[in-house]
């Protein structure tokens, strides 16, 4: 190797590694700040509950298990919760909507255990959507050990007769409290996790809906859609949700949607 070569192979070695050093503690960096945000808080309890619609006859019995969009974070109106929108849209024809939610903020996958023994108590739920994975992913959780969970989670559900909606992981790529580069970072992440999840759900015989692929785009484009920590879903962006969800819910639970 001629000296001229060895200078220019010597240079671009250094650049690599001062590029890759530089990289890591840009990322490392922006972790630290993502993570010490001040993120919206549950507005509306721990125990979500309502009544949606009136009917003398039985009630469709609807039930959300996941992380804090279960709960509505980012919201404090319950009729701006995924689902409280999923509930009025479902309440057709006089039709009454028995809405819950037993999602804890910051679960993961290997959460749902225990929030499925706590839907399971009294009166069976009908419908029972779960919204999981952004905690999985942002925690670098194994894409295929969270699904393993979400899929136990979904063949428990079905196995005591209870229809189920899994919300794929949304978009993380559309959130901006997430600074670039890290947020195209979690949101590989997130689609890795969320293709492990359609994988699970479907073999444990629940219905899936991709929400990163079917909302992600209107995430990106209309930062409406996320509540003041930019973050969490806002009042909109838990409608998009919904209506993406619609089409899956009310084919579990026999009905019609009221569509405006």
């Amino acid at each position: 190797m001629s000296s001229l070569a060895r200078k220019v192979f010597k240079t671009a070695a250094l650049t690599l590694v001062a590029g890759t050093v530089g990289g890591a503690a840009l990322l490392a960096a922006e972790a630290v700040v993502a993570r010490n945000r001040r993120y919206a808080q549950p507005a509306l309890g721990l125990a979500l509950r309502a009544k949606v619609g009136d009917s003398s006859g039985p009630p469709l019995r609807l039930v959300l298990l996941g992380d804090s969009t279960a709960l509505g974070v980012g919201v404090d109106r319950l009729v701006d919760t995924v689902g409280g929108q999923l509930a009025s849209l479902l309440s057709i024809d006089g039709r009454q909507v028995m809405l819950s939610s037993v999602g804890v903020a910051g679960s993961r996958s290997s959460d749902l255990a225990t929030q499925v023994a706590r839907c399971l108590l009294g009166e069976r739920p009908d419908v029972a959507v779960i919204l999981i994975g952004a905690n999985d992913a942002t925690a670098l959780r194994r894409p295929g050990d969270a699904a393993v969970y979400l899929g136990a989670a979904v063949r428990r559900l079905r196995d005591a007769g209870v229809e189920v909606v899994v919300g794929a992981c949304p978009d993380l790529g559309a959130a901006r409290a997430i600074a670039p580069p890290l947020r195209q970072i979690v949101g590989w992440l997130g689609r890795r996790v969320a293709r492990a999840q359609v994988r699970a759900v479907h073999a444990a015989g629940g219905a899936v809906v991709d929400l990163g692929a079917e909302t992600g785009p209107v995430f990106r484009a209309d930062p409406n859609t996320l509540c003041h920590d930019r973050y969490h879903p806002s009042a909109d962006g838990y409608r998009v949700w919904a209506y993406a969800l619609l089409p899956a819910v009310a084919h579990a639970a026999g009905v019609t949607p009221r569509l405006p």
